[in-house]
C-alpha cells in the first residue's frame, strides 16, 4: 500500500537529516504546524492511554466510494511527541479504514530509524497511538 503524499514527503526529508539534532528540531517543527485542538476534543474519550505525556486523537468519520474513512485530528502537550502526532496523522488521517487497520506506522517508523533515538516512554507512546488508530480502522472496516 502506496503512503499518502504528506507522508512521503516527510521521510523523504527525515532521509536527508543524518544528525538526529536536526531530526529532533524537524519533528518539533512539524507538531508546531498541527493545528490545535479545541477544548472539547481534549476529552477523556480522546486521550490517548498509554502515553506519558497527553496526548489526544480526535477522529471524524466520512463515506467516500463506499468506504469509510478516518480523518485525524491530535495534540500533545510535550513537542516531540507533537511531532510524532503530526507524522502518524500524515500517515494515517484520510484513509479507508482497511488502509488504516493494514497500515504498520511502528514497522515504518523502524524502517526509516525514527525510533532509535526515542526514549522508551516516547517509544511506548508511540505504540499506543498507532495500536489506537489502527484499532478504530479495524472495528470500522
Amino acid at each position: 500500500m502506496t503512503e499518502p503524499a504528506a507522508f512521503q514527503d516527510i521521510a523523504e526529508n527525515l532521509s536527508f537529516l543524518d544528525d538526529w539534532e536536526d531530526r529532533y528540531r524537524y519533528l518539533i517543527e512539524l507538531g508546531q504546524a498541527l493545528p490545535k485542538l479545541s477544548e472539547a476534543e481534549k476529552s477523556e474519550q480522546n486521550k490517548v492511554n498509554g502515553c506519558v505525556s497527553q496526548v489526544w486523537l480526535s477522529a471524524e468519520t466520512a463515506q467516500r466510494d463506499g468506504q469509510t474513512v478516518l480523518t485525524y485530528r491530535g495534540e500533545s502537550d510535550a513537542m516531540i511527541v507533537q511531532g510524532l502526532v503530526a507524522i502518524l496523522l500524515a500517515l494515517y488521517s484520510g484513509r479507508p479504514a482497511s488502509d488504516i487497520a493494514e497500515t504498520d506506522a511502528i514497522a515504518i517508523f523502524d524502517k526509516l530509524g525514527l525510533r532509535e533515538h526515542l526514549t522508551a516512554q516516547r517509544s511506548n507512546g508511540l505504540v499506543a497511538m498507532v495500536n489506537r488508530i489502527r484499532a478504530e480502522g479495524q472495528a470500522l472496516r
